[in-house]
C-alpha cells in the first residue's frame, strides 16, 4: 500500500497485475543468485532460508546467534574468545611469581 502511494499509483491501478509488473519490473542479469541454504545455530539446530551467501545447499555455521549472544540472553555470559588476550591467558595460565 505504501509503495503504491510513493510511486503515485492509485489504489485501483495497483490492484491490477499488469500495473504491478510494469512498476516492479527488475533488470535482468544484475542481481545476485538468490538460493536456498542451511543455517546451523550454535546449539546444533538448523533451518533453511533463502540467501545470496554461498551457493545452493551450502551450510552457514554461526559462531554467535540470538540463543548465545549476551545482548539477547541477558546477563554477562562470556563468549568464547579466540583472540590475542585468550591466547595470552592460555599460554601464561600456570605462570606464578615467587617472592
Amino acid at each position: 500500500m505504501h509503495s503504491a502511494i510513493l510511486l503515485g499509483i492509485s489504489r485501483n491501478k495497483f490492484a491490477q497485475t499488469s500495473q504491478i509488473k510494469k512498476v516492479f519490473n527488475m533488470k535482468n542479469e544484475i542481481h545476485p543468485d538468490y538460493h536456498m541454504i542451511k543455517v546451523a545455530m550454535t546449539d546444533g539446530t538448523e533451518y533453511e532460508t533463502r540467501s545470496t551467501w554461498g551457493s545452493e545447499g551450502d551450510t552457514l555455521t554461526l559462531e554467535i546467534d540470538p540463543k548465545s549472544h549476551p545482548a539477547w540472553v541477558g546477563g554477562t555470559k562470556q563468549v568464547q574468545d579466540k583472540g590475542r588476550v585468550a591466547q595470552f591467558n592460555k599460554r601464561f595460565a600456570n605462570f606464578k611469581l615467587s617472592k
